[in-house]
């Protein structure tokens, strides 16, 4: 059932993408560019076929998300990776310890050896 609504869900998106590219551009992009006082804010409505699809492909993609949300979560375990603790170990780990006179220090200031990698 997830995987249905799913593909409807990406159809939807699909669809809606492709109607609002086909529609007109109305311009004043953010108020430049003229337009005029003719856009969002005036009282005709877009009563176009591409405007009514627009509606009604974005109300349906909303009720479809929300669908998948509540398909999404029942089908949940109802656990978060948080609420598990983490198994319990008698003995804890072994920190490595590290040669304190091997050649993973720094040269000291009396050497004059070139620091160049060795293949020992």
């Amino acid at each position: 059932m997830e995987n249905v609504v799913l593909i409807i869900l990406l159809i939807l998106a699909l669809a809606l993408i492709v109607v609002v590219l086909l529609q007109r551009s109305e311009g004043g992009g953010l108020g430049m560019g003229g337009g005029g006082g003719g856009g969002v804010m005036s009282g005709r409505s877009a009563a176009t076929a591409l405007g009514k699809l627009t509606w009604f492909l974005g109300i349906s993609f909303m009720v479809a998300s929300l669908a998948m949300t509540i398909i999404s979560s029942n089908n949940s375990s109802g656990s978060s990776l948080f609420d598990v603790p983490p198994p319990a170990s008698d003995t804890p780990a072994a920190v490595p310890s590290i040669p304190l006179d091997g050649p993973i220090l720094p040269p000291s200031e009396n050497d004059n050896a070139p620091i160049v990698p060795r293949l020992d």
